[in-house]
């Protein structure tokens, strides 16, 4: 197992690739926090933990809000005694371009976007510095902050922040033995935002020539939290089944379709 007895608390794990990656880190050892807003959502997936002989526990908390997220990591602790990894997972998006967008969307993608993982990342990373044992700290980017869309104008900017943001990270908590990484999707699951399985409506156009699973981008989170990626720091893995390597080239170039 090659998260045995480690405690790995996960933003947004009520749904999607958030919810793959707690039933996945469950079956290496990890002891799992789902960290969610929707009780209902968050519970299922406790329970759907716990019935295979494993250990999770839901705490509810609005990410973008301080309190809520000092008092999470306080209920992690006496949980579980420890924090060994931590995954920003949890998101909001908008579908406006500058001209639609209005300056409450704007605001409120970058506070659980972008703000979220800032602060869940300050309060867990002082706890890891007390526990002085280390840990790992994984970002959810997007490719939507690496190149230019039609839409989603805040989203883009929060995942962009998001990216670099996370080599900050790492500069700043590799003296304290953290290592901070970023997961770079692309249209993998669900689209972000929706409570419902709406995969089969995505379209796409990669190299894979297949759409994205949650699955894909918890493997991926796993190797970066994992001694597999030990020599890895302020890394964006993207794992987008080759469309930042034909973002250049008309769609219709694309090897699979």
């Amino acid at each position: 197992m090659k998260l045995k007895d480690q405690v790995a608390v996960i933003t947004g794990a009520g749904r999607n690739i958030g919810k793959s990656m707690a039933i996945l880190f469950a079956s290496e050892g990890a002891k799992i926090a789902v960290i969610e807003m929707h009780e209902g959502r968050g519970q299922s997936v406790v329970d759907e933990i716990n019935k295979t002989g494993s250990e999770a526990t839901l705490v509810l908390c609005d990410v973008s809000k301080s309190g809520d997220v000092h008092e999470m990591v306080k209920k992690v602790v006496d949980r579980f005694g420890a924090i060994d990894i931590l995954v920003n997972n949890a998101a909001l998006t908008d579908h406006a371009n500058i001209f639609d967008s209005t300056e409450e969307e704007f605001d409120k993608v970058i506070a659980v976007s972008l703000k979220g993982p800032y602060l869940v990342t300050k309060y867990v990373a002082t706890q890891m510095v007390k526990q002085g044992r280390g840990g790992k700290i994984v970002n959810f980017g997007s490719t939507s902050g690496m190149i230019g869309r039609a839409d989603g104008i805040a989203y883009a900017a929060a995942k962009a922040g998001v990216i670099n943001m996370t080599r900050a990270m790492a500069v700043q908590l590799a003296p304290y033995k953290i290592r901070v990484n970023c997961v770079v999707p692309n249209r993998s699951g669900s689209p972000v935002g929706f409570d419902d399985d709406v995969t089969g409506s995505r379209t796409f156009e990669n190299l894979a020539g297949r759409l994205g699973t949650a699955q894909d981008q918890a493997k991926a989170a796993l190797f970066l939290v994992s001694d597999d990626s030990d020599f890895i720091y302020g890394h964006p893995l993207v794992v987008d089944g080759g469309v930042m390597a034909t973002a250049n080239f008309p769609k219709n170039q694309f090897i699979n379709k």
